[in-house]
């Protein structure tokens, strides 16, 4: 059986680097910083990401991500070259900007997350960017500032991060203060960062060369901050995602399937489901419609997005709808 489709794990764990070629910079001024968050503002909705902490250096940038239904891969892809292209036309330089395109951790939720956010939140204070913790709860390049309840942006999620804080968001915030002053004390931490990332070309990418045959290898890989029960767990997951995918499509189902299928479960015509109508029937095929495109077969949220004459967040919100849906009705694509 072929192997060569891109993983994709919705609902992962990211700890995302990004570093400038030959450690030059890639913000030069708060105009690229801003041009830069402008561009995770109308990413982040489109593609279902989360995320949790983020900072911007002057020759590198950090992120705690949460995947959605679209691949880090793809994300990270549309972010860079779009922000790449800008920052050449403006500076008036060609080549590449990036190093490698960027380099990700998987990293195990639980016992992870709060030092994730804390370690990526200190990055300013680290590089004297500011000189302590007071300057850092006002500045505006880092996530850190916003979990403070300072102004943020709408696509960092702070409740999340402080939920693992406590519950009372007041308490939250000062233990949370607490716990980031505890970790300037401890410095820089290698063994968050992976020095065998330097290796990687995208995280997931050479997790996925990666078979289950050589998980041995893959366990104690630093490309991975969890232990070996979560790296099993994941790639046993994604596997079984890749092997659905594979078998539906050996049986042949395919687009034109999944519109049979949608059409006579709501007596509809294939046109009703192209359709821009908000009747109910024709919302609910629209939606399973591109639920099980999307998740059973495997299709882009862009290309369904293109076929349906709608946009990628719309789809979003189909695939969620469609999944209520199948639930809801206890309905399958397969009979």
């Amino acid at each position: 059986m072929p192997r060569s489709a891109r993983l994709d794990a919705p609902g992962v764990l990211h700890h995302v680097m990004i570093r400038g070629i030959e450690r030059k910079k890639i913000f030069r001024d708060s105009t690229d910083q801003d041009d830069f968050l402008s561009r995770l503002e109308d990413l982040i909705p489109k593609t279902n990401m989360s995320c949790y902490a983020w900072a911007l250096l002057s020759n590198h940038a950090h992120f705690l991500l949460r995947t959605g239904d679209t691949p880090l891969t793809t994300f990270m892809r549309r972010l860079l070259t779009g922000y790449a292209g800008r920052f050449n036309r403006r500076h008036k330089r060609n080549g590449p900007l990036f190093q490698n395109r960027f380099k990700s951790i998987l990293c195990q939720e639980d016992e992870y997350l709060k030092e994730l956010v804390r370690y990526i939140h200190l990055n300013p204070l680290r590089a004297n960017i500011v000189s302590n913790t007071e300057d850092l709860n006002n500045y505006r390049y880092c996530g850190h500032s916003a979990l403070m309840g300072k102004k943020g942006f709408e696509w960092q999620e702070t409740g999340y991060a402080l939920s693992y804080f406590g519950k009372r968001i007041s308490n939250a915030r000062k233990l949370y203060c607490e716990y980031v002053k505890e970790g300037i004390r401890l410095g820089r931490r290698p063994e968050l960062v992976g020095g065998g990332l330097i290796r990687s070309l995208g995280g997931w990418d050479a997790i996925k060369k990666s078979s289950l045959k050589s998980i041995g290898r893959v366990k104690g890989d630093d490309r991975i901050l969890g232990d070996s029960e979560f790296v099993l767990q994941v790639l046993k997951e994604a596997d079984e995602k890749f092997d659905r995918h594979y078998e539906l499509k050996q049986l042949g189902y395919n687009l034109q399937s999944v519109e049979k299928r949608v059409c006579k479960m709501f007596d509809l015509s294939v046109g009703d489901i192209y359709s821009k109508s908000r009747e109910k029937a024709k919302t609910q095929a629209r939606s399973l419609f591109c639920y099980w495109s999307v998740r059973e077969l495997g299709y882009s949220m862009l290309e369904i997005a293109r076929r349906l004459g709608i946009s990628q967040p719309g789809v979003v919100y189909a695939v969620r709808r469609g999944e209520r849906i199948a639930k809801e009705r206890d309905v399958k694509l397969t009979h």
